[in-house]
Order: C-alpha cells, then structure tokens, then sequence
C-alpha cells in the first residue's frame, strides 16, 4: 500500500530519510498477514540527531508567539479533518482496528488536538510578594524543552497525539518512538501531519527503532527533560528507574485491571451494555478495560446470561467490514498467549461460559467463571478479549475484590442510586472511577491517569501544563538590599 511505503522512513530535522540500523521492522496487517512496509532502524547515533536537531529548533520556537504556535496546531487539526478517511483506513490496516474503533480514535485525536489549540494560550506567570523590602518575585511558566514520547500499539495516533500536540503547543520540542508494530499510524503519519501543517523542521523527529538497536539511549540521552511514556508497568518500570537516574521527568500512563461494579439495585440491561463494551472494544486491547466483571450475587444469573447472550452475538471476522465487532489481536505472541491463558484457566478450575478459540490472530471472546479467590488472572492485565465474572456479597466485598489488584488505572460502579455508587467509587484505589457508565473513557480536559503500578502523573488538561512546562523565578530588587558582609 502506498500510503505505508510513503511513510516508511525516519523523520528527523525535517527530512524523511532511511534508516541506517542493520535490520528492518517489518509492518504487517494483523488481519490478513500483508506486508505494508519495511523500515530499517534507526540507529543511536540517529537518535542523537533527532534530539539535538530537537534542541536547536526549540530555541526559536519557545520564544515564538503562543498565537503563532496556536495556529499551527489549527492546520494541523484541519489536516486530520481533511484527511480522516484514508487515517481511519490505516488504522484498520496497521493495527487491526474495527471500523468502530477507527471512528473512535479518531473523534478523540481530533477532541486532543482541540484542545492542545487552547493549551498554546493556557501558561500564566504570577508575581509574588516577598519579605524583602524592595523586592518582586515574578514567576514564569516556561517549556521543558525537548519531550521524548514512546507511544503504545492500541491507540498510536491518538496516544501519540495525547503528548506531542501539547508539548508542541507549549513551546517544546518532540522526538517521538511509536511501537514497532504500529511505526506509522503511531509515529510517522503524526509527522507528516505535523509537517502538511508547516509546523518547523526539527521540532518533532520521528525516530522507529527497538532497544535491540539502540538500548536506553532515548531515555538516557541529556538533551530531553521529560519523558512521556505510554506501555506496560513492566516496561514503565524500567523507563522510570533509568529516568530517575539521570533525573529526568516521567509521564507514565501504564496498564490497569480496571473492575466494573453491578451493584443489586442496578439497570442489569444497561450494566450489560456497558460491560461488553468495556471488556471487548478494541479486542480488551485497553488498558482501561474491564478485566474484571463484578456481580452483586442476587443478580448475579440473570446479569450473566444476558451478558454471556451479548457477548456471543458479537461478530468476529475482518476489521474492514462494518458490522465486525472483535477483530485481530495485534500479532501472533499476543494472540498466543491469550489462549493459553484461557485454557490454562479453565485447567486449573474455572468454569468457561464462552471459551474463545484463536484463528490466527484472531481470538473470539470468552468469558470465564468460577474462579478461585487466588486465581493469578484476577490480579493481571488481560490485554486480549477475556472477561472475568465475579459474583460478591455486598458492597464492602465489592470494594475489597476490586482493591485487590496491583493497578488503579479506571473502574466503573452500576446502581439505581448515583449517590451510593459515588460512595463505592470514593473507596476504589484507582485514578479514575465512571458512576453507571463504561470503564473505558478519555476527555481532553480532565486528569487522565492511574495509581499503584498503573502509572505516574497525568495528562489532559492543566495537567498538560504541568508536564511538558516548568517554573522558573526571577526576582527583581526595585530598592537596594542589605548584605550581612
């Protein structure tokens, strides 16, 4: 596909060239198995380029007037409007995504990039008394400078945008890595947006790579002052260890094992709703997913088989085709270690009401019960489509079931009165908690993060401004002070 091969390349100081690494990524539709391009690596010594090609253009572009960045920000949102069809296109090809899906992503991409128009005008400096006669304390919101972005497989244009839309509108400069699975929809299709926009050479490099190449010379490098990463806790982890020894600021927006909550006074058909969607949009491939189904016991049958009904309805098959509802998993190890999981499972006790079988990197969906308290699948991130149905006694065992996880990213709470769902939620560890509503959303002004090992930080909104700008003080003595010597 030519759309695929025209972006197949580095993109770094404002020049689409190969890379120099000695291997290439190989870009495959995770559907049908084609082949949409081949990359080489970029090696480290590229990735030096990029950033210090980063670091020379932001000079310039921090002293920029913020109105003047705005309105790059505004081209290249009408880019995206212009060019929605073909991006949604690709996003089925390159990462098995469902028409449904690509819509999805799309509206949010364009609702973040709206948003970042804004965030070009949000920083505002104060003045500050001081005890010192004479002396005002000015304090000023200033770029960070360099971002590095390392974005994830599920959502890369979109969460690739999430970071570098905000840094650029904030006066920094970006060097973004996407997921070698998705090197274009997640990293050089952003740039080509950036540059039909006229956004200035070096002021985002697209670097594709793989530690196998280049190590940790992304986070080590001493140019970049923060690094937005989106990804496992696993990898998230070790992105804030090397961080952390070269003080550096990490974003860290990792998995979840996020439970939906049918209290006994809930809407079990709406509740129903909401979990399949939550469980199954994008094939589980979210971190804000429901993992987890929990099931107040008195409603217990009558919520299961109407979700277990629903789930079976659901259309596996092409992602291309409009009415597909569950399509690939994004590669073959994924799609692999999905059905192992699940038998492995149903082996060790638990009781399959849907047992999904994988066809290629297709894997239909399951849905899985009778599970021990101690099953190691409740306390993981399934990234594939496997719901988990808990039943519990009451709301300080739902509570305790949906705390007893390692993560805290989102989590939902059904019930016929808003108010005792608020109650729940306010008990849940987690960043993020929706009353009678899916666990899967995002909104381009509200803090967007996680607790526990489901991150660090957040994005959207002012805290867009507290990520990618610092603070800098500079006082200013009007009389003379006194010194002690």
């Amino acid at each position: 596909m030519s759309f695929f091969t025209d972006l197949a390349h580095q993109y770094i100081d404002g020049e689409w060239r190969p890379g120099k690494g000695s291997w290439d990524i190989i870009d495959f539709n995770p559907y049908n198995g084609e082949k949409l391009a081949s990359i080489t690596v970029a090696t480290a010594d590229e990735v030096d380029q990029a950033y210090r090609s980063a670091q020379d253009a932001q000079r310039p572009w921090g002293d920029t007037n913020p109105y003047a960045r705005r309105a790059v920000l505004e081209r290249a949102l009408r880019v995206v409007e212009e060019r929605e069809s073909e991006i949604g296109d690709a996003i089925v090809a390159e990462l098995g995504g469902t028409r449904l899906k690509a819509a999805f992503e799309l509206h949010l991409a364009k609702e973040f990039l709206r948003e970042s128009v804004q965030l070009a005008l949000r920083p505002s400096g104060q003045i500050l008394p001081s005890p010192t006669e004479g002396k005002e304390n000015r304090v000023y919101r200033v770029p960070v400078g360099v971002v590095g972005v390392i974005s994830p497989f599920n959502f890369p244009f979109l969460l690739s945008l999430k970071s570098v839309a905000p840094a650029l509108a904030l006066g920094n400069a970006v060097v973004l890595k996407p997921h070698q699975n998705t090197p274009v929809c997640g990293g050089t299709l952003v740039a080509k947006v950036f540059e039909e926009a006229g956004l200035p050479a070096g002021l985002l490099n697209v670097v594709v790579t793989d530690i196998a190449e280049i190590g940790d010379a992304l986070l080590e490098h001493p140019v970049p002052q923060v690094i937005s990463f989106t990804g496992s806790d696993k990898v998230g982890r070790h992105v804030a260890t090397v961080c952390a020894a070269n003080l550096k600021r990490a974003v860290l927006e990792l998995g979840g094992n996020s439970a939906l909550i049918v209290l006994d006074d809930a809407d079990l058909d709406y509740a129903v709703d909401a979990a399949v969607f939550s469980r199954y949009v994008h094939q589980g491939q979210v971190c804000m997913a429901a993992n987890r189904i929990l099931i107040d016991r008195s409603v217990e049958r009558e919520f299961t088989e109407k979700f277990v009904a629903k789930v079976a309805s659901l259309k596996v098959g092409d992602p291309a085709e409009p009415d597909t509802v569950i399509g690939p998993l994004i590669n073959s190890s994924q799609a692999e270690a999905i059905s192992s999981l699940v038998d492995q499972t149903v082996a060790a006790g638990a009781t399959a009401l849907l047992h999904g079988r994988a066809d290629g990197n297709l894997v239909s969906p399951s849905v899985l019960t009778g599970l021990a308290a101690d099953s190691p699948v409740l306390a993981q991130e399934i990234f594939g489509p496997v719901a988990l149905i808990v039943p519990f006694d009451g709301e300080d065992e739902a509570v305790r079931i949906a705390n007893d996880t390692p993560y805290g990213l989102s989590g939902a709470v059904h019930t016929g009165d808003i108010e005792r769902g608020v109650r729940v939620g306010q008990r849940i560890h987690t960043g993020m908690i929706h009353i009678n509503d899916g666990t899967v959303h995002d909104e381009p002004i509200v803090p967007f993060g996680g607790e526990k090992s489901s991150g660090l930080g957040r994005l959207n909104g002012e805290a867009m401004v507290e990520a990618f700008t610092t603070q800098k003080w500079i006082s200013v003595q009007h009389g003379r002070s006194r010194f002690p010597f």
